[in-house]
């Protein structure tokens, strides 16, 4: 199978949301990333549970839902009822992640955690057995538009080595900057799905664009 595609709903047109997904939904693409920001954890901030479960309402395809906030096991189940596939919290801000993690799974969602790009790939040993994804930013949380930071490709590489004598099915997952220019060296160094926002909805065709990233014949893992 080829890698999967998850266009960012952050960069979608709010004032026409619907059209978006809807859009997304006929394409070549597979997840929905959902970016979720409280302020506090990042400097931004994007929507919470209206929106998710507008978006929910009209998406075909799984939600791929990305806490970027504090205190994530506060609302787990919320997100896990209005409709998350997946729920990925970040590293940096879980006290006890094994105990959040579980919690994940207990609310019937498969489990992430993402990384920020200062934090080393080696702190996830302990944890990497139990988790379905990583997700590997490749851009400093909290913004759209940044630039892709060239060291990704490096802990991508080290992090499907790491993986690959612990749990061989983890999918890893990459964020921030992806586009064309990128796309085949990040799936080359390990990466199974990648996340697309203004790559997709600042292109002229954002459905040929999703199919253009989709293009790749490499295989994944399936969640």
């Amino acid at each position: 199978m080829k890698h999967l595609i998850a266009p960012s709903v952050l960069s979608a047109d709010f004032a026409n949301l619907q059209r978006d997904i809807e859009m997304i939904n006929s394409s070549e693409a597979d997840w929905f990333h959902v970016d979720v920001m409280d302020g506090v954890f990042v400097p931004n901030i994007s929507f919470g549970f209206p929106v998710m479960e507008a978006i929910k309402k009209y998406a075909a395809k799984p939600l791929d839902v990305h806490l970027m906030i504090v205190n994530p096991d506060q609302y787990i189940e919320r997100f896990a009822a209005a409709g998350a596939s997946i729920i990925t919290v970040h590293y940096e801000a879980c006290t006890h992640l094994h105990r959040t993690v579980q919690a994940i799974h207990a609310a019937g969602c498969k489990t992430g955690v993402a990384i920020n790009p200062h934090t080393p790939v080696g702190l996830l040993k302990d944890i990497l057995t139990d988790l379905d994804l990583v997700l590997v930013m490749s851009v400093n949380p909290g913004f759209g538009g940044q630039k892709f930071i060239p060291n990704t490709i490096n802990k991508v590489k080290e992090l499907r080595n790491m993986a690959s004598q612990i749990n061989p099915r983890l999918v890893i997952e990459v964020d921030g900057g992806v586009g064309l220019h990128n796309l085949t060296e990040l799936v080359q160094a390990g990466a199974n799905v990648l996340v697309a926002g203004n790559a997709v909805f600042a292109d002229e065709s954002p459905i040929q664009m999703i199919s253009a990233l989709k293009e790749l014949d490499t295989t994944t893992v399936n969640l």
